[in-house]
């Protein structure tokens, strides 16, 4: 991964922040919504993330012989 190259735990971030300034109440309706808009990237970044990781999974299937690796399926 690239050092600039944000992280699953960068976007979490950003997230919490995003949320704890819309909780405060005290935004207008325009800044609002910029922060929501920009939450549901981060989301869709975070799912992303999770596909990517999920495809990564490695089962391990007990044999006669041992122990194998099996991709892990969507």
């Amino acid at each position: 991964m690239d050092k600039n190259e944000k992280t699953f735990e960068d976007s979490m971030r950003e997230l919490e922040k995003l949320s704890s300034e819309l909780e405060k109440g005290d935004l207008g309706l325009e800044k609002s919504i910029e922060i929501y808009e920009r939450s549901i990237k981060i989301i869709d970044e975070c799912r992303g993330f999770l596909e990517k990781c999920e495809k990564r999974v490695e089962k391990l299937v007990r044999t006669e012989d041992g122990v194998e690796k099996e991709d892990y399926e969507v």
